[in-house]
Order: structure tokens, then C-alpha cells, then sequence
């Protein structure tokens, strides 16, 4: 606790001495003069007694209540001179100027500046105005307006000489003494400037004149030069007219040359197009539809094979299950008979009984095959007419597909026909090579084209005896499952003759 106690104390008394020490401690700003007074101090220049003493630009320490301490500033000052005064000629004049001052940075500067200025530094422009319009008055008096005019710097450094031993008497020193303006009430210097104006505009219009004739003579010049000038021109143009005129007469007959040949190229281009185009048709219908018909073509009989198939298949296991159960019952039969007949045989009163079970035993088997025979016929009389009925039904809605179908089979006797087109030629002159090869074959084949109109009527046709077929199938198939006999080849739709066209157009090969 005692150490605490003393060490507060100790606190304490730092921050009393530090209160006081900032208390006590005074800085200069570089633009500021410290002026102390209290006690008698000696300064450097100024001797012993003075009373005060003047810090600048460092820190000082003072006795508060026993020294006082006040600031002197060193910044600029100025002050605007407007003086009335009368020349030595007895011409009146206002000359207006500034005047910049400050006080002077040497410690005598500043002492007299304080014991003058240190309470009243606001009225020291007011005071340097008084002193330097009273020495400009006296120095105007004795100069002309013209000594005024012509060496302004003349009255500016009298007035500075004049008034510089009272500005060191009051601790101040001028920067800068500026005579700006020196108004003249009465005219003078405005007269005084009339005939050298006049002189000088006498000398513009005489300069103004001979300008004006070299200008004349320069224009003259200019304009004879100008129809030289042009006249070559003219010159230069009409022969770069007639080259034009004969480039141009050029450019008019290489226009159709190149017309022509532009047009030959846009019909070999047109005809390379029209070739691409026929070639992406052939390949678009191949991809749309004749593989898609080739695909439902196949699927449909397919489909109809295997139906086909499951009914004959069905047909024969029902046949089959009828014939095992009609030869069961002929055993069952049979061997009733034959116990019977033993029987009777054993007792010798039965036998023609058991004679005629064993006949009517062997009928119903008979008649179970028979019957058995005839189921199976119908099923398969049904299953073939379906067929037929499926046939019939994919011809109606794919006859392009069935027409592709049957070109593509025949396209190698297609191809054998186009190529009989040129058969009996002997010489051939190809214009274009392999191109003109391949055009003149393609207009051959296409040739066969023709023959497309009568396959779809073939088509129409084999659609009315395919339903005309199915009736008669139909028909078939009752009488089948009536137990009657069906023709062979009684239900089947003739064969179908497809012409092809060869080369010449007509339709030679089914």
C-alpha cells in the first residue's frame, strides 16, 4: 500500500511538472516574433536594460505572472497609394501604386517595430501610407509629366531612397514599390501623345497604301498564273478524256465478254446445283421412304407370317389333340370290345354283340379322323387368307414403297436397258469428260421414268383382284370348314407383271 501510495505521489507530481512545464514553455511560428518583457534580459545588438527580450523561430521558457508574453507578426503587408499631386510644370496628377512591406527579420527591426506597433500592428499600412504619400508629393514636384512617363523607374527608386531612412527608423522594411497608373485630369499626356499619333497613323496609311499595290501587283500575278494554270489544265483534261473515253470504249466491250462468261459459269454452276439436287432427292427418298417402307413392308409380313404360322400351328395341335383323342376313345372301344368278346367268348352267347361293338368301335374313329382332317384344313384355309387379306392391305397403303421395291430388284436389268441406248453408237465425243459421260447416262435412266405412272396403275388393278381374291378366299374357307375340298391356286392373287423402261421409253421387261 505505501508503495502505491508513493508511487501516485510520484505519478502526481510528474503531471504537475508537465502542467507547468507546458505552462511555461513558449515556440515561435517561423512567421512570429516572441517579445517577453517582465525582467531585464540582454540581447545580441541591443545592449543591456532593454527590459524585454525577442525569440524567433525556437521555444523559450516564461515565468507566468512574472513575464508577459506577446506576438509580433513577420507576414507580408500592403497598401494601396492614391496621392494627388502637382508636377514641375504645375500639371496636376493622381499617381496610383502599392506599396509591400514587412518587419525587418534583424532583432533592432523587431524591437522597433514593437515598441511601435505591437498593440496597433492594424494601422501599419495606414501609417506606411502617410509616409510614402508625403515623400511622393515632394518627389512629383520636382520631376516633368515627361521624366514621369519615360522613367517610371526613376520616381519608383527616389521614393524608395526617401522613405527608406523613416521605415528603418520604424522597424519596417519594403519589399516592393509598384507605380501602376498616372491619371491625368487635365489632358496632358493625351495631348502631349496627339502628334506622335498622328504621326504614326500618317505612317500607317502610307504603309496601308503600298501594301495595297503589291497586293494589286501580287493579284495579277496570281490571276495570269491562275489562266496559265488553267489553261494547262484544260489541257491535261482533254487528254485524260480521251483515255477515258478509249478505256471506257474498252470496259463497253469486255462487258458482254464478260457477261458471257459469267453467265457460262452460273449455268455450269446451276447445273453442278441442279445435279447436287437431284442426288440429295434420290438420297432423301431412299432415307425417307423407301427404307421406312421397306421396313413397315417387312414388318407387316412378318407380323403376318407369324400369325399365319400360330394359326397353322394351332390348327395342327387341335387336329393332333382331336386324332390322340379319337384313337383313345378306338382303344378304349377296341378294348371294351375285346373284353366283351372274350367274354362272350368265355360264356359263347355274346359274340356277335362284341362283332358289332368292334364295327361301330372302328366307325367312330373313322369318323373322329375325318373329322379331325377337316378342322385342320379350315385352319389353314383361315390362316392363308389372312395372309392374303395382310398382302392386300400393305399393297393399298405402300404402293410406292412396293413400286421402289420391285425397281430396285430390277435395277440391274434397268441399268443393262440404259446402257443399250448406246449400243449402236460407234464414236462418241465427250465435250466435258467423265461430266459429260455422267449426264448423258443419267438422261438415259431417266428416261425409264415414265414407267412409274403405269406401275401405279398396275398397282390399282392388282388392289381390285387382291379384293376380289379375298372374297374367293373367304369363300375357300367356308367351303373348307363345310368339309369341302379348296382348289389348289383358287385363292391366290395373280402374279403381278411390273413393266421396266428401257432406254428408248418403252416397256419391255415385267
Amino acid at each position: 500500500m505505501v508503495i502505491g501510495v508513493v508511487a501516485g505521489v510520484v505519478l502526481a507530481g510528474l503531471l504537475v511538472l508537465i502542467g507547468l512545464f507546458k505552462l511555461m514553455w513558449r515556440v515561435a511560428e517561423p512567421n512570429e516574433a516572441l517579445v517577453i518583457s517582465g525582467s531585464a534580459h540582454k540581447t545580441e545588438g541591443l545592449g543591456e536594460g532593454m527590459g524585454f527580450r525577442i525569440v524567433t523561430g525556437r521555444g523559450t521558457l516564461v515565468i507566468p505572472g512574472v513575464q508577459a508574453v506577446r506576438k509580433l507578426s513577420l507576414d507580408l503587408n500592403e497598401t494601396m497609394l492614391s496621392v494627388d499631386c502637382v508636377t514641375q510644370q504645375g500639371i496636376p496628377l493622381r499617381v496610383k501604386g502599392v506599396v509591400i512591406f514587412k518587419v525587418g527579420d534583424d532583432f533592432v527591426s523587431i524591437a522597433n517595430a514593437a515598441r511601435r506597433f505591437l498593440d496597433q500592428q492594424k494601422m501599419m499600412p495606414e501609417r506606411v501610407h502617410i509616409v510614402f504619400a508625403g515623400h511622393l508629393r515632394s518627389i512629383v514636384g520636382g520631376l516633368t509629366v515627361e521624366d514621369m512617363i519615360r522613367d517610371r523607374e526613376k520616381l519608383t527608386g527616389q521614393t524608395r531612397a526617401a522613405c527608406g531612412t523613416e521605415m528603418e527608423k520604424l522597424g519596417l522594411i519594403v519589399d516592393s514599390l509598384q507605380i501602376h497608373e498616372i491619371e491625368d485630369p487635365t489632358g496632358y499626356i493625351k495631348n502631349l501623345a496627339m502628334p506622335h499619333a498622328a504621326a504614326v497613323q500618317r505612317d500607317a496609311r502610307i504603309a496601308q497604301a503600298e501594301a495595297n499595290r503589291l497586293a494589286t501587283e501580287a493579284e495579277q500575278t496570281a490571276q495570269a498564273r491562275m489562266a496559265e494554270a488553267t489553261r494547262d489544265s484544260e489541257i491535261l483534261q482533254a487528254g485524260y478524256q480521251a483515255e477515258r473515253d478509249k478505256a471506257a470504249a474498252a470496259a463497253r466491250q469486255a462487258g458482254p465478254l464478260a457477261d458471257a462468261a459469267a453467265r457460262q459459269e452460273v449455268v455450269v454452276q446451276e447445273t453442278r446445283v441442279a445435279e447436287l439436287e437431284a442426288h440429295r432427292r434420290e438420297q432423301q427418298l431412299q432415307a425417307d421412304v423407301r427404307k421406312p417402307a421397306d421396313a413397315q413392308a417387312y414388318e407387316k409380313r412378318t407380323l403376318a407370317e407369324a400369325e399365319r404360322d400360330a394359326r397353322i400351328s394351332a390348327a395342327q395341335a387341335k387336329a393332333r389333340e382331336t386324332e390322340l383323342a379319337a384313337a383313345a376313345e378306338a382303344t378304349r372301344v377296341k378294348t371294351a370290345a375285346a373284353a366283351e368278346a372274350q367274354a362272350t367268348e368265355a360264356r359263347g352267347v355274346a359274340a356277335a354283340k362284341a362283332t358289332r361293338a368292334t364295327g361301330e368301335a372302328e366307325a367312330a374313329a373313322t369318323q373322329a379322323k375325318g373329322l379331325a382332317a377337316a378342322e385342320s384344313a379350315r385352319a389353314a384355309g383361315l390362316a392363308e387368307a389372312e395372309a392374303i387379306k395382310a398382302r392386300a392391305a400393305a399393297l393399298a397403303e405402300n404402293q410406292e414403297a412396293v413400286v421402289a421395291q420391285q425397281l430396285a430388284e430390277n435395277w440391274p436389268e434397268i441399268v443393262a436397258a440404259g446402257a443399250g441406248a448406246f449400243g449402236n453408237v460407234e464414236h462418241m465425243v465427250l465435250l466435258n469428260g467423265a461430266e459429260g459421260m455422267s449426264e448423258m447416262f443419267a438422261k438415259a435412266l431417266t428416261m425409264g421414268g415414265t414407267g412409274l405412272g403405269l406401275a401405279r396403275q398396275l398397282l390399282s388393278s392388282m388392289n381390285q383382284q387382291g379384293a376380289a381374291g379375298q372374297s374367293a378366299e373367304s369363300r375357300n374357307g367356308r367351303a373348307a370348314a363345310n368339309g369341302h375340298a379348296v382348289p389348289a391356286g383358287a385363292g391366290e392373287v395373280p402374279a403381278a407383271r411390273i413393266p421396266i423402261a428401257d432406254g428408248d421409253g418403252d416397256a419391255d421387261r415385267s
